[in-house]
């Protein structure tokens, strides 16, 4: 048997070579390696919580100051920025007729008045003579009862007494129709007046002109804004927390605001209301935080990132929030068992503002967690603790 030549048992001990290297490589370094991984151990620490938000600068109180009544814009006084006093004229609708209606009005409420004292006067002298026939009715029925005028000469006195009667009752329903037609007329003139008054756009409190709608000549409906005033006292943020991490939203809660005009700058603030109502499309929650000091120059409308300072918790089991992992619709940890993963599930709490979070339920202190892998992990996969995963 011929034996093998120096050349071929030196390429067979390369092809060895080769062989072992690549199972090594497979074997350590491939996809057969042991997935590296980080771990950290569950432990007693202090939870400082806080939530996250964005909000956008509102006004509390914002006035829309429109006219009454469907018109013309006559004159705009004021402009978008100006600063305005309460009880100022800020625009002004155009009366059109109402003017010569109001002098139309105030003439017949003259006339009426001075029906007034015609009916006053006769009822005056109805009142006289009313006064005067009885007296003589009287006089007539007392001759007659002694016989020295006829019966006929007092019952013509009686009649005259009863016409003079009736005349003064007529007076007087006159004077009281009068009076009713002098007060109506002066109820046109008033609210003829209302209505001219309510044509002056007037700023019901102290504030800034944040918006100017209409210019004059412009057709606005009743109920339509010509000018928007805000009181700059009453600026806040409007916020939103999503829902699912709004757990212990409250007022009272401090606040760290960071506008996007001034992001290196924190102001403080609170939790001034919070909304009974949510957002169903965006899932979110609506809160109000006032400034503690208000800034100079805010703008409405912009975005600011607001940060809420919940209650800490004292003592509670913590890992690293970067540990949870997902099973399915399981949640849970993977942990560390004789060089194998195992996934645990676990029952989460509250998250905390440095990276940590709360474990109620399916660890002790010391379990050690998985919290980095170099790839996905799956049950019973073999795994390296390292003390950081470097990049490839």
């Amino acid at each position: 048997m011929k034996k093998p030549s120096s050349r071929t048992l030196a390429f067979a001990a390369i092809g060895l070579v080769f062989l072992a290297a690549f199972g090594w490589i497979m074997a350590t370094q491939g996809p057969l390696a042991p997935v590296k991984v980080t771990v950290a151990q569950a432990a007693e620490a202090k939870l400082e919580r806080t939530l996250f938000g964005i909000g956008t600068v509102e006004a509390r109180r914002s006035h829309a100051i429109g006219p009454t009544l469907a018109g013309r814009v006559a004159r705009v006084l004021v402009d978008q920025g100006d600063t305005v006093t309460a009880g100022q004229l800020l625009a002004e609708m155009d009366p059109v007729d109402l003017d010569a209606r109001q002098a139309a009005s105030s003439a017949t409420a003259s006339r009426a008045e001075q029906l007034v004292a015609s009916a006053r006067a006769t009822l005056a002298e109805t009142d006289s003579r009313a006064r005067l026939a009885q007296n003589s009715a009287e006089r007539y029925a007392d001759l007659r009862r002694k016989n020295f005028v006829s019966q006929e000469a007092a019952d013509a006195k009686a009649h005259e007494a009863a016409a003079a009667r009736a005349a003064q009752d007529a007076a007087t329903a006159a004077l009281a129709a009068a009076g009713d037609e002098a007060r109506r007329t002066r109820s046109d003139l008033s609210g003829l007046g209302k209505s001219r008054e309510h044509l002056r756009l007037v700023s019901p409190v102290d504030g800034i002109v944040a918006a100017r709608l209409a210019e004059p000549g412009s057709t606005v409906v009743a109920g339509q804004a010509v000018v928007q005033v805000i009181d700059p006292a009453t600026l806040w943020l409007r916020l939103r927390v999503d829902q699912g991490r709004s757990s212990g939203l409250a007022v009272g809660l401090p606040a760290e605001i960071a506008l996007r005009s001034r992001p290196g700058k924190k102001l403080k603030g609170r939790v001034e209301r919070v909304d009974l109502v949510g957002d169903a499309v965006t899932e979110e929650r609506i809160a109000n935080v006032v400034f503690e000091t208000p800034p100079a120059g805010l703008a409405i409308g912009e975005l600011a990132e607001v940060t809420l300072r919940l209650p800490p918790i004292e003592k509670a089991l913590a890992i690293p929030a970067a540990a949870l992992a997902r099973q399915g619709v399981q949640e849970g940890v993977w942990r560390p068992h004789e060089g194998r993963a195992r996934f645990a599930p676990v029952v989460a709490g509250a998250a905390s503002s440095d990276g940590l979070i709360e474990i109620r339920q399916g660890l002790a202190a010391g379990d050690a967690v998985v919290v980095y892998s170099g790839r996905a992990l799956a049950a019973d996969a073999r795994i390296k603790v390292v003390e950081a995963l470097t990049k490839p």
